[in-house]
Parts: structure tokens; sequence; C-alpha cells
């Protein structure tokens, strides 16, 4: 028998966490993390956890355990998830997958093509491409070598475009042609109820929320991060907020341009999962507290 799971996926700051307590408590659900910041237990107020109130409404896991130093990979996140949704099944609830990690989502989904790593300097050559020159050519490019793979993609679909390339230079071989040997989707009986708006009206809140972080204490928490482990290239540090507080408590910006990175940063990442998102079918969009309408879609799906 398929085993039933909510997923509630959107892009930072869209009110995916309310909107899964609610659900949780419609439903007799379980919260279970897929944000690849909010694993990291330094940075509760910086990557925005739920709250200590928010997490005495219904059990929230796999939030905030991973020390700065510790990389977490999607393969791995997986094996982790699919443990924890098996004890939220064995207390006889429902596990409602929330974050805005793509990855992560669609690692748990459907298992990984068991790709070789990619040489950093790969990664890093690709990704400074991008930059430059945008994600239009380097999809042509793309195109080139793994035509199956460029014709799924939208061209500005850049995280994906430059997934493509940087296994095809790695490994000679295209990645559609790698994922063809991975196993089939896990037998899940999956809900996706995306929480988002439209990056115009999104952008308010995010450089709002930003104030409100800063209000909560967000650099005292950086500043206790930093004296367990100061190092920029330590994986917590690589999150937005986090990295560009870690700059300025170390001098090399002041608080005023720590913000306005911030804030363009979170932008930007913000629009890269909603073209991300945007590219799955599946997922039913709803407006941030627009709860009721979710809980009667959960309803109805899972016969509840």
């Amino acid at each position: 028998m398929s085993t039933p799971i909510l997923c509630i996926p959107g892009p930072t700051g869209a009110g995916k966490t309310s909107a899964a307590i609610a659900l949780a408590l419609a439903l007799g659900g379980e919260v279970v993390n897929f944000d690849s910041r909010q694993v990291y237990e330094d940075f509760p107020i910086i990557t925005a956890q739920p709250s200590a109130e928010e997490r005495a409404q219904c059990p929230h896991l796999l939030y905030g355990f991973l020390s700065t130093d510790a990389k977490m990979s999607a393969s791995a996140y997986a094996d982790m998830a699919l443990a924890t949704i098996a004890e939220v099944r064995s207390r006889g609830h429902l596990p409602i997958l929330v974050g805005g990690t793509g990855l992560y989502l669609g690692a748990l989904l459907r298992p990984l093509a068991d790709v070789p790593p990619i040489p950093e300097d790969i990664r890093e050559r690709i990704r400074e491409a991008c930059e430059v020159r945008g994600p239009n050519p380097l999809h042509a490019e793309l195109r080139r070598v793994d035509p199956v793979l460029a014709e799924r993609l939208h061209p500005n679909d850049r995280q994906r475009i430059m997934r493509g390339l940087e296994v095809f230079e790695a490994t000679g071989r295209p990645l559609s042609l790698w994922q063809a040997d991975t196993a089939a989707a896990r037998d899940f009986k999956c809900l996706k109820l995306g929480v988002g708006m439209p990056l115009p009206e999104l952008t308010p809140f995010l450089y709002r929320r930003i104030d409100l972080m800063l209000e909560a204490g967000a650099i005292e928490e950086a500043r206790c991060a930093m004296g367990r482990n100061d190092d920029p290239k330590a994986p917590g540090w690589s999150g937005i907020g986090c990295a560009e507080l870690l700059a300025h408590l170390h001098g090399e910006i002041d608080l005023e341009e720590a913000k306005a990175l911030w804030g363009r940063n979170t932008r930007a990442y913000a629009k890269r999962q909603l073209t991300w998102f945007n590219a799955d079918p599946q997922i039913r969009w709803f407006r941030p507290g627009e709860h009721e309408a979710m809980i009667h879609a959960a309803s109805e799906f899972f016969g509840a």
C-alpha cells in the first residue's frame, strides 16, 4: 500500500510553516523539514526555523540538528527523511513535508542518479559562466551535449542547466542517461500543495522579514555561532543571511551593506525557487493564508 505524504513546497518567506501547522492540526499530521538551511542547529533565527510556539502546536522533525561544520547531501537527507516518514506513519499520523529545497524533495520522491562526485573546479567554472553569460547560452550548450535533458528544462532554469553541464563535463555522459538508470519513483501517495505568490508581491515581505530577524537577535545568533566555528567555508555559513552576517562580524562590510546584500540574495534565491517549483505540474498552488482551501484539498485527496 502506498505511503501517504503531503508536501508543501514554495519560496522562502511565503508562509509555508503556518500552512503546515494548520494542515497538521486539521489532519493529524507531523511536520517534516526539507529545507537545506533549516537543518543547522546554530541558526534557528537566520534560517527562519519554526519558533518554540509553533513547535508546541504539533511535532516538527528534522530541524536544527546539524553542526555548522557538517555537510548534508540530498541523498543523505532522503535517507533520513524516509526513516522519519516511517516513524510518523508508525504513530498513525500524516507526514507533512515542508520546505524550499527542491533537490531534497526530489531526492526523497525519486532516488537520485548515482553520479560520481563533481570536482569543485568544474562546478565553479560553470557557475561563473552562468553568472557572466546567463542561463540561456548555457541552455543552448546543454542542448548540444544532452538534448533530452535540455528539452525538459526551461532556458532560465539555471540550477538544473548547470547541473546537466557539470555532469557531462565531469563524466563525459549526459545526465539524462544517468537518470534513466535510476530506480522508479518511491511508492508514495503524494499530494503537493504549494504556497507562494509572484515575486514582486513577495519581495517586500522578504525585506521586512530580515528586519524582524535582526530584531529577534540574528546578529547575536551569528556571533555565538562564530564563537564555535568562524570558518566562512563551513557548510552552515553558506546559507543566505549567515554568510552576510559573518562578513559583517569579520569587519568586511558594515551592517547596512550586510542587510542590503542579504535582501538581494534572498530575493534572488526566491526567484530560483519559484522557477524550480513552477516547473513541476503536480504542484497545486495557494496564496499565503489560504489554509482552509488547502485543508479541503488535502482532505479530499487522502479521504480524511
